[in-house]
């Protein structure tokens, strides 16, 4: 409203402030009488005559028809007529002045007149000379209709590329809160004609789009990503780059584009699939070179629109960097949230003759397992295929080329040969593409079946037969063993602080080892929420707890060999013939088939299978321990097939020997009627003469016969 009657008072002021030569000048008519004069021949300064003719109608027809010659044409001197060629130049400044001029669109008419200077960019160039007309009109320059075409008489490249794109196309459609020239450079430093890509440009640009696609409702209806989508670039590696002063940060100009701006399904567009490479490729020139070559590269170039292009990866406006936990690309999401997608695609996978069961044989693989619990240093997917410079395995170049495996692996494993290369790096354990391995898995599964099945079937024929008899002594219909007050000793000091090393150790090693096979499970994420770094220090702690027991049965051996009392264990706990007859007349004495129950000795065929187990599988977990321990020494010397080997081995024989703990050895001091809750010879070393007359009677009519000879000698002494 101001500025509606404010021109008129500053042109009326104009108009009236002229000096007194100008005011004394010829009227409008005077200077119309040679200048409507289409007879004019004569040139002025090289300027043709019709350029200096003047259209009085045209001249009525604009905003400055009122106005006299000399309110614009001045610098002459009135008495002189014809007056001199040369006069001074028309400024519009004059009147349109500092205060009063607020120009919509051109920073370079603003600068100068702020300068009180001639604007090197005319006004004449855009509104015209005699024939000025609001841009309000219908059908004058610069009025919405023609602002694109008349714009475009000096920025002819940008009017090519406007009217193709998203925005021109509905700017021309009259879509509501299309934007125009206008909408864009009316802003000082949105104004980036002829302009570097400077920090403060970049960021106006993103204020500009931003102005529109998530404050302009009318914009905000009609966009196909969300608002959230949209706003999500702020906090994008990019966006934070820029946020923090980098220049060189990408901006929404940078991937959209300006003025051929045009959406991602236009094939044309800058952020169309097949062209995100060359988009990225701007500024990760070095990248973009190595994914040109990349598997994925050459069948983007060849416009196979399933191949992954950059934002399949990273993401379009969300990108984050790859030490950010929450992206993508981070060394522990990288193979699920990237890789797995497509590599684990059966659409895909039955497309091209693709394997589907890559990520699964990864995610089984010690890499994957440990990149599951939270691993930051192991290898993932990238770290031997590439990340932008992935090939087929076939190509001598690619990284997972046998030929080149060495140098690969070498990187996490130094000192790498080509033995290394000798086995599958993706295993699945199937008699066709992996016999050997598949044979070891198959032989532990019967085993543990086996084994394992024949504990339940015996501890619960034994659970049964013991559980009626108790609760037979408990109603008083038969007579239970009744013993003495006395206290025999079962375990010495020394052979329980060896047992509790061996129990400690053999938890450990089979929390941290599962912990490892099952990062995701229930306990794992329990362990790992309440003790966050409990993960990182899995294999550590894994490793301490081999060493315990391994120097513990070293000592053991020691114990066997050396003590007294260790060389008569030894001898008690060696295989009889008499085991076999005992095993055997407890399975018919549990079956009911016979009333006598076998009277057991210090060690039973119970005891004696648990403990020769116990060795066995120590021997075995220690050997194939110290194989995947020292990796890269035993990949050399066996080959990635044996170590292998020796990974199997070591995990079934793991579960064999949880379960025969669990099955056998806690069902006999824990579970057993006729000790529950719990045989206590673990902590105070002694059985009651009523322990011994249920679980060992032999050995308690030895001792007890030999306590009576030894009586007998003292008196006879």
């Amino acid at each position: 409203m101001i500025r509606r009657f404010l021109v008129p008072a500053v042109l009326l002021g104009c108009f009236f402030q002229l000096d007194a030569k100008a005011a004394l000048a010829q009227s409008r008519e005077d200077c119309l009488a040679c200048h409507s004069d289409s007879t004019l021949t004569k040139d002025v300064k090289g300027k043709k005559p019709e350029s200096l003719h003047v259209d009085e109608k045209i001249l009525n027809m604009s905003t400055h028809a009122k106005l006299s010659c000399v309110a614009c044409h001045v610098g002459f001197n009135p008495e002189e007529m014809p007056h001199k060629a040369q006069i001074t130049p028309v400024n519009c400044a004059r009147c349109h002045s500092k205060a009063a001029f607020k120009h919509p669109f051109h920073p370079e008419i603003r600068k100068a007149v702020a300068a009180e200077q001639l604007p090197k960019v005319l006004c004449q160039s855009c509104h015209g000379r005699h024939n000025v007309a609001s841009p309000k009109t219908p059908g004058a320059k610069f009025s919405a209709s023609r602002l694109t075409a008349d714009c475009g008489e000096c920025h002819q490249k940008a009017a090519q590329h406007f009217p193709s794109s998203a925005h021109g196309k509905a700017f021309a459609a009259g879509v509501k809160g299309a934007p125009n020239c206008l909408t864009c450079h009316r802003s000082t430093v949105a104004f980036v004609t002829g302009t570097a890509d400077t920090l403060s440009v970049k960021q106006a640009q993103n204020r500009l789009c931003l102005g529109c696609h998530l404050d302009n409702a009318d914009v905000k209806a009609r966009t196909s990503p969300t608002a959230g989508f949209i706003n999500s670039y702020e906090s994008s590696v990019h966006g934070q780059a820029l946020a923090k002063g980098k220049a060189e940060a990408a901006n929404c100009v940078s991937c959209h584009g300006s003025h051929d701006m045009k959406k991602g399904s236009d094939g044309t567009s800058f952020v169309n699939r097949l062209n995100i490479p060359a988009t990225c490729g701007k500024c990760h020139t070095k990248v973009a070179a190595e994914y040109k070559s990349s598997v994925h590269g050459v069948q983007v170039a060849k416009g196979n629109d399933d191949s992954p292009v950059c934002t399949s990866c990273h993401g379009e406006h969300v990108i984050l960097g790859k030490k950010d936990p929450n992206s993508r690309t981070a060394p522990t999401n990288l193979s699920a949230q990237v890789c797995q997608p497509c590599h684990e695609s059966v659409q895909l996978s039955a497309k091209y003759g693709l394997r589907s069961d890559r990520f699964k044989t990864f995610t089984d693989s010690y890499h994957g397992l440990a990149g599951r619990g939270g691993s930051l240093s192991v290898a993932n997917c990238a770290s031997c295929h590439g990340g932008h410079d992935i090939k087929s395995s076939k190509d001598s170049t690619s990284r997972v080329s046998k030929a080149n495996l060495k140098v690969t692996c070498g990187r996490c494993h130094p000192g790498a040969s080509e033995r290394f290369a000798q086995g599958s790096v993706h295993i699945t354990l199937t008699e066709e593409q992996q016999p050997l391995l598949y044979w070891v898995k198959m032989a532990y599964i019967l085993m543990i079946v086996g084994i394992i099945g024949g504990m339940l079937v015996h501890n619960l024929l034994d659970f049964i037969k013991k559980a009626k008899r108790q609760l037979m002594i408990r109603r008083g219909l038969i007579e239970g063993e009744h013993g003495g007050h006395a206290l025999y000793l079962r375990m010495s000091l020394n052979e329980r602080l060896q047992h509790a090393t061996l129990v400690i150790s053999f938890i450990t090693l089979v929390i941290t080892g599962f912990a490892l096979k099952f990062p995701e499970s229930w306990w794992v994420a329990g362990i790992r929420n309440a003790v966050p770094q409990a993960f990182n220090l899995r294999s550590l702690v894994h490793r301490i707890a081999g060493v315990v027991m391994v120097v513990a049965s070293l000592y053991h051996i020691y114990y066997l060999a050396f003590v007294p009392r260790g060389r008569q264990l030894l001898k008690d706990l060696l295989p009889r013939p008499q085991d076999l007859r005992d095993a055997i007349g407890m399975m018919r004495y549990n079956l009911g088939m016979s009333s006598v129950r076998p009277r057991l000795d210090r060690f039973s065929y119970i005891e004696k299978s648990e403990y020769w187990a116990l060795v066995w599988g120590t021997i075995l977990m220690g050997a194939t321990g110290v194989i995947l321990w020292f990796d890269n020494t035993f990949m050399n010397l066996l080959s990635k097939l044996g170590w292998d080997v020796a990974r199997t081995v070591h995990y079934y024989e793991a579960w064999l020997a949880t379960l025969a703990i669990i099955v056998w050895h806690f069902y006999f001091v824990i579970f057993n009627p006729d000790i529950y809750p719990i045989n206590l010879a673990f902590w105070k070393g002694t059985l009651t003469e009523h322990e011994m007359l249920e679980e060992h009677p032999a050995e308690l009519d030895r001792l007890k016969a030999q306590a009576a000879e030894d009586e007998d000698d003292d008196a006879t002494t």
